[in-house]
């Protein structure tokens, strides 16, 4: 079996206390010991309630913040261990989509300068070599060239969403982190979006780390689901078993969630006798946990 192009080994990120007198306990643990792998051209998810943790393991992986403990391996490389220069390098394999389009352009900066700065920080190619370059990334997220001598906020939500996009495909990354990438955006304009990301992923050999809540975005797209709860991986599954036969009661209660459309299955659902509690989930959590590193499947 080929090795997986991202495993994340027993990951642990741990806030210190806040406060002006610097107590506050023992911090906030906002990941706790994460493990999984995501292999090559895979759309990995990452699922779970707001404040479970998802969006800081993803960012602990791109070493936006720096984990307490753990292993993250790119490559075979442990991205832990670089420094300077050679963290550089390896940020060019591993880019990311923010959720917010609004927030994630700077609005003092063309469409052009955005698209252009990762070239230069990176001093990739001639100046005329990365003119072309951006004119082929607009192009590639279907936006028109002039679209490069305009402004953020001269552009909708789903468009600035594509340009998020493009600057994430700038330096030709291996992994994208997609964190809540459509969830800003309007119900008719999310679907292009997905349609665009799965369209470069099988033009490009990209691999997804899709960090989402919505349950039905994530079974449309993804190979496999990790669901957290309270900083844990507490069960982690092939997409179509995961929602035909989930094993863990919070995963049940997830898909519970989930709207349906026809109101007499509504009603059927509102009538079932309640899962059990989700109190003690340790159980089940524990022995993931264990297999999490090593599973992953080529797709």
């Amino acid at each position: 079996m080929t090795a997986p192009l991202l495993d994340v080994r027993n990951l642990v990120k741990r806030y210190a206390p806040q406060g002006f007198s610097g107590r506050g306990g023992d911090g906030v643990l906002a990941v706790d010991d994460v493990s999984f792998a995501v292999a090559e051209q895979e759309t990995f998810g990452l699922v779970g309630e707001s404040g479970c943790g998802k969006s800081t393991a993803a960012r602990c992986i791109l070493r936006l913040h720096e984990p307490t403990s753990g292993q993250i391996f790119f490559q075979n490389e442990n991205l832990l261990g670089l420094k300077g220069a050679n963290l550089k390098k390896a940020r060019r394999n591993l880019q990311i989509v923010f959720q917010d389009p609004y927030s994630s352009l700077d609005p003092r900066m063309s469409i052009r300068a955005t698209l252009l700065e990762p070239y230069e920080i990176h001093r990739i190619g001639s100046r005329k070599e990365r003119e072309e370059k951006i004119a082929e990334l607009i192009r590639l997220v279907g936006l028109p060239e002039s679209a490069l001598g305009r402004y953020p906020h001269e552009f909708s939500g789903g468009q600035r969403q594509r340009i998020g996009i493009a600057r994430a495909l700038a330096l030709s990354p291996r992994l994208v982190v997609a964190d809540e990438p459509v969830s800003a955006l309007d119900l008719s304009i999310r679907a292009q979006v997905i349609n665009l990301l799965a369209e470069l992923q099988e033009r490009l050999g990209l691999a997804y780390l899709l960090i989402a809540h919505d349950l039905t975005l994530v079974r449309h797209v993804c190979h496999r689901v990790a669901v957290m709860r309270r900083g844990r991986i507490v069960e982690l599954a092939e997409t179509e078993q995961l929602f035909s036969a989930p094993a863990h009661p919070y995963t049940r209660r997830l898909l519970d969630a989930i709207p349906i459309p026809d109101p007499a299955r509504a009603r059927e659902r509102r009538a079932a006798p309640r899962i059990e509690s989700v109190e003690r989930d340790e159980e089940l959590s524990a022995p993931l946990r264990e297999l999490a590193p090593g599973h992953f499947a080529r797709v």
